[in-house]
């Protein structure tokens, strides 16, 4: 981790040791324009008062932060508040923008959405775009606000902030849309986790144990089972048991009981009664009008 010494700090652009900070400041470039100057290789450093965005649409880079690096592939979006380190090297097919503004401006436009003011309070990189459509929204808003800005129309500061305040309820929408994928993932992975258990865990298994081992609460399990099945955990290990009930009952000459204790039933007549409440006839009448 670098010493508070050895952080370069920038109240311009990265390398601009006589840049300014002003509360108005906005300012578009090519990422090749300062990245191939310094042979692609932006070392670690921070911005006391302005905000960054990366919008990288060709190419890759590896981006390292406080305490890790990640390499990310074309198309993706980096958001760096100020005061955060970071430092990048480029590939030199690089291509893309870097959008540099006072966060002051940020904190003026989205003052009464304290929600989307949370978003960017933090570095963040998007990767995740329902095909291309998103991320050609976010060049097309970027293509007019740099028509503005190096444009010389009137009231061309007030234009600026709203290109701007569309730009940043985009990227947040998308970090919505990105959060929401990643929560369906990992509750995706948790019902999968599940249903493994289910089929090699032996019984009788209460819902809390199983939900011990995932290092989530029953209650959790629950939701989850009901969002991605329908079903509730119970449901989804009664199942489980019907369905090893069904294939002794058509491939075995095993009676009921003897089927019941196979499957851990402390009672025949409980199985007999839970069968009947999933297959909608007696354990019994199931094997006989499947081989009739």
């Amino acid at each position: 981790m670098l010493s508070e010494k050895n952080i370069t700090n920038f109240d311009g652009l990265y390398g601009d040791v006589q840049g300014k900070y002003s509360s108005e400041y906005i300012f578009l470039e090519l990422i090749v324009t300062r990245s191939q100057t310094f042979d692609w290789n932006i070392k670690p450093h921070i911005h006391s008062n302005l905000f960054q965005v990366f919008i990288v649409k060709k190419g890759s880079l590896s981006f390292q932060e406080e305490t890790k690096a990640h390499q990310l592939e074309a198309p993706c979006i980096l958001l760096i508040p100020p005061t955060l380190l970071h430092g990048l090297v480029y590939s030199p097919n690089v291509e893309g923008y870097i959008l540099t503004l006072s966060e002051s401006i940020i904190e003026d436009i989205f003052k009464t959405s304290s929600s989307i003011w949370k978003t960017f309070e933090q570095i963040s990189v998007l990767k995740n775009f329902e095909g291309e459509s998103s991320f050609e929204k976010i060049l097309t808003v970027i293509a007019n606000l740099e028509n503005e800005l190096f444009g010389d129309n009137p009231e061309r500061f007030l234009m600026l902030k709203a290109f701007i305040t569309q730009f940043f309820i985009a990227v947040h929408r998308l970090t919505k849309q990105e959060d929401a994928q990643q929560a369906g993932s990992l509750m995706m992975n948790y019902f999968r986790k599940f249903q493994q258990s289910i089929k090699q865990s032996e019984y009788p298994k209460s819902i809390p144990a199983f939900a011990d081992e995932l290092n989530i609460t029953p209650v959790h399990l629950n939701r989850i089972c009901k969002a991605v099945s329908g079903k509730s955990a119970i449901e989804l290990v009664h199942q489980n048991l019907i369905n090893e009930a069904q294939k002794y009952l058509l491939h075995t000459s095993y009676s009921v009981s003897e089927i019941s204790y196979l499957l851990k039933f402390e009672y025949p007549n409980y199985f007999a009664k839970l069968f009947k409440k999933y297959v909608g006839m007696s354990p019994n009448e199931y094997r006989k009008h499947d081989r009739k």
